[in-house]
């Protein structure tokens, strides 16, 4: 078809679609359901339940488990592969359950359309199934309706439409049936057309079906949905980190099983061994940890009112670099406000009040609520805060008739019984009702015009109220009577920024986080709420629409986007782009959001955050994370918690890698020195499982550090040993080591035998790594300076280690089982004093290290 419907006139549409006002004939509709077929929005194709089970293996890390398990069943520590099997089988059961919900936004898109709708067919009017409709329908619309597809207003009467939901639009939308020029235009600015999915607040109309199901700007955002799901950065590094470790792992193995042959050791030992050091060089309690640290942080977020949804989001939060928020509902209230009131000294508020509550079509809930067009209800809400009641008003000014608003006029006006006479009601927009104003007022348009524009250059949609008394009651009713009109006032109106949202952008800018305003809204209302947020200076006085975005091509958008604060007029399509060329630049970008329009950018987005009072549920569905309280401040505090569990995730990798490191240095070395062998297999057990275990997971609930919403998002492709991680790593596990060399070498020239000496090794090295929990408490910080029981949990399980550690050693039945021996006081007070000695090393080696990497 060469043009738009929307460019089309109603008879031309009626003749592209094979329809007449009556409607399709009813012999027809069989054969266009077989050409257009469901008016449904489909469900993408969906794995199967085993498929979802399976792809949570396909990761490295995972494999490299996999490994372990198998390499423990080998060498005979049972207890250690089932350890490692709970883990994989753990952590896959929560991404097949959170992967397995990924299509419910679909399902809800569904949910949100019309189930049923009424329809001329053959010239009679009839209820039926919005699914069943088709092309060239004539559906019948009435305030309150949910439009049931795409269509062309043919007749209306006063129809305004509510398109939040779709367009980001915060009042509803007038609507007209004449043709509208101009090409490629956004679904707001298609101004006689109805969409599929919105809701009728005002009026009537008769509408002609143009598009259903996936072909409905609703389809094509859901057909948008179907995008893979963004990777998180925490699983990014993960899955580099994972990479490199199995070359490191498999470079170990192989060094060792080549020395052991170039000694003339037994093949099949050397290779039990071999594969045994590789199980302690995993850090198999990883994705436990940072499971459970995602957990506790999703807990806590819960009671901050941040709902997560997918528990890689946590972290995610902290990556971010960019909030692209939408307006309307986010940063604003979503709820039209009476922000400014004028008129002249000499004239009587009485008469405006009782004007703002009787000229409209607002209804009433069972609550008295009024319900309706979002400006007109804001007028009869700011009526009734001041004390007046539609009954008093009523009473007296008893309503008698109207004339509804159109987009022609652009005023409505409401006839009312008043004393003797009768009195003449009109709101509209100010250039309508001033070209309509008696004679007297000609001296003063000018200065009330000017107000206007003041007011709407500051983003509020601005009325003028006129009277005219009658003596007479008309006999017709029209616009002729919308002459020689006396000024009654000025109305201004907004939806207002939400508390609290001013403070949050600032420490968002704090952080080092761009927050971005993108919104379906007109941009001088975008400009006006973005300069109250300070989220653009007073100066900056522009925004990119869309229509500008029509014209960039994709590099030069992605240029673009590093400059621009607000977006204004923009389609769900367009958001999605934005998104991704932040994206493309290397950013991690959070998208707020409430409406079906933001659920593409939401799931593009590294992280989606809805709204959990105003939002859809096509929103919440397709979010990582929902803001209980709609709260922007809310994702200030989220970001502070994921910036937390990653810093406590790299804890935990220096402390489990430093130690793991630790036990290899000793077991390789050992030999060459000419030591015994150090550690026997039941020690490496016990190590990684509880003392390396116990207090790393601890170390997920370490809480922020001081500076933590002060310093700058960590750059994209940060590894997650950036910071001089490496370096503290070697470091630490080289003095384990050299400190259990000097321990096992003094006991042996003591003539300590060799379960002595392996018991003294076992105590040292779980003694130090529980002195090395305590230090990695902060990376930067000394441990000294840090308050003793700010993580109560990791000081219990630091004196539980030790008291378990004391019992292997010193319990009779335990010993057989751990191949232990009791330490004479000479031994134990060695081994206390050597660990203290490493800890101290390992913490003066901290803070040297942070001070060279600028920490």
């Amino acid at each position: 078809m060469a043009t738009a419907w929307y460019q089309q006139t109603t008879e031309q549409v009626l003749e592209n679609l094979g329809s007449s006002p009556k409607g399709l004939e009813k012999d027809s509709i069989a054969a266009l359901h077989d050409r257009y077929g469901l008016n449904q929005l489909e469900a993408g194709k969906q794995k199967s339940k085993l498929a979802i089970f399976i792809a949570q293996f396909k990761d490295v890390m995972i494999a490299i488990l996999g490994a372990a398990v198998l390499i423990s069943f080998l060498v005979g520590e049972h207890t250690d592969a089932y350890v490692i099997l709970g883990i994989i089988f753990g952590n896959a059961l929560i991404g097949y359950f959170q992967e397995n919900r990924a299509e419910q936004a679909i399902r809800k898109l569904q949910q949100m359309a019309a189930q049923h709708t009424v329809v001329m067919r053959s010239g009679t009017s009839m209820k039926i199934e919005a699914a069943q409709l088709v092309p060239g329908d004539v559906v019948l619309l009435e305030a309150g309706d949910i439009v049931p597809a795409d269509g062309r207003l043919l007749d209306i009467s006063a129809l305004k439409t509510e398109e939040a939901v779709l367009t980001g639009e915060s009042h509803s939308i007038e609507k007209q049936t004449a043709p509208i020029d101009g090409s490629d235009l956004l679904p707001g600015d298609q101004l006689n057309m109805a969409f599929k999915g919105t809701v009728v607040s005002n009026g009537s109309a008769k509408m002609i079906v143009t598009d259903t199901g996936m072909k409905t700007e609703m389809g094509k955002i859901a057909s948008m949905l179907e995008r893979d799901v963004q990777r998180t950065p925490l699983q990014r590094r993960l899955q580099r980190f994972s990479k490199q470790l199995v070359f490191i792992v498999l470079a170990i193995c192989a060094v060792i099983f080549a020395y052991g042959l170039y000694r003339g050791e037994p093949m099949l030992n050397l290779f039990l061994t071999a594969l045994s050091l590789a199980v302690a060089a995993l850090p198999e309690a990883l994705p436990a940890v940072i499971t459970i640290a995602l957990a506790n942080g999703a807990a806590r977020m819960v009671k901050q009112q941040a709902l997560i949804r997918r528990l890689p989001a946590v972290e995610t939060l902290g990556s971010v670099t960019y909030i692209c928020s939408d307006k309307t509902g986010t940063l604003t209230e979503n709820k039209m406000t009476l922000e400014e009131l004028w008129q002249p000294d000499d004239h009587d508020e009485s008469l405006l009040m009782h004007a703002l509550l009787l000229n409209n079509e607002v209804r009433y809930d069972e609550d008295g609520k009024p319900m309706g067009d979002s400006t007109e209800t804001a007028l009869v809400a700011h009526a009734l805060q001041k004390g007046l009641t539609v009954a008093e008003a009523e009473k007296e000014y008893p309503p008698i008739d109207k004339i509804p608003f159109d987009s022609e006029r652009m005023r409505m006006s409401t006839l009312h019984r008043h004393q003797d006479g009768y009195i003449l009601l009109v709101k509209g927009a100010p250039a309508k009702i001033a070209e309509v104003l008696s004679a007297r007022h000609q001296d003063k348009k000018q200065e009330w015009l000017d107000i206007n524009r003041k007011w709407a250059s500051e983003g509020l949609r601005v009325l003028f109220l006129a009277y005219k008394h009658l003596d007479n009651k008309p006999d017709k009713l029209d616009e002729t009577l919308e002459r020689e009109l006396d000024f009654l006032g000025i109305v201004g109106m907004i939806d207002p920024p939400r508390e609290a949202v001013i403070d949050a952008i600032r420490q968002c800018k704090t952080a080092g986080i761009k927050p971005v305003m993108i919104t379906g809204d007109q941009p001088l209302t975008a400009l006006a709420i973005a300069k109250r947020l300070h989220l653009t200076e007073a100066t900056d006085g522009s925004a990119l629409t869309g229509a500008d975005l029509q014209k960039l091509e994709p590099d030069e958008l992605r240029k673009k986007v590093k400059e621009i604060t607000v977006y204004a007029r923009v389609s769900p399509e367009q958001k999605l782009n934005i998104v991704q060329a932040l994206q493309q630049n290397g950013e991690f970008v959070a998208m707020t959001g409430d409406g079906v329009n933001d659920a593409p950018s939401l799931k593009q987005a590294d992280i989606g955050v809805a709204m959990g009072i105003t939002g859809s549920d096509v929103a919440k569905e397709t979010a990582h994370m929902i803001l209980l309280d709609d709260n922007f401040a809310t994702i200030v505090k989220a970001i502070r918690e994921g910036r937390r569990i990653y810093d406590n995730i790299r804890k935990f990798m220096l402390y489990v890698l430093s130690c793991n490191l630790g036990e290899l240095l000793v077991i390789f070395f050992a030999p060459i020195f000419g030591l015994a062998i150090p550690l026997l297999p039941i020690h490496i057990l016990w190590i990684n499982l509880v003392t390396d275990g116990l207090p790393g997971l601890a170390l997920a609930g370490e809480p922020a550090e001081k500076n933590t919403m002060e310093r700058p998002p960590r750059p994209p492709e940060e590894s997650l040993f950036a910071g001089g991680l490496i370096p503290r790593i070697a470091l630490t596990g080289t003095l384990m080591a050299l400190g259990a060399f000097v321990l096992q070498y003094i006991a042996m020239r003591r003539g300590y035998g060799i379960p002595l000496q392996q018991t003294m090794v076992f105590s040292l090295l779980s003694f130090v790594q529980l002195g090395n929990a305590l230090v990695v408490r902060s990376l930067d910080t000394s441990a000294i300076r840090i308050p003793l029981f700010r993580n109560p949990l990791l000081i219990a399980t630091v004196i539980t280690s030790i008291g378990l550690q004391l019992l292997l050693v010193y319990t009779p039945f335990l010993q057989p089982v751990f191949k232990t021996e009791a330490l004479p006081t000479e031994a134990i007070e060695l081994t206390a004093a050597i660990s203290v000695a490493c800890v101290v090393c390992i913490e003066v080696t901290k803070l040297v290290v942070a001070k060279i990497s600028g920490k």
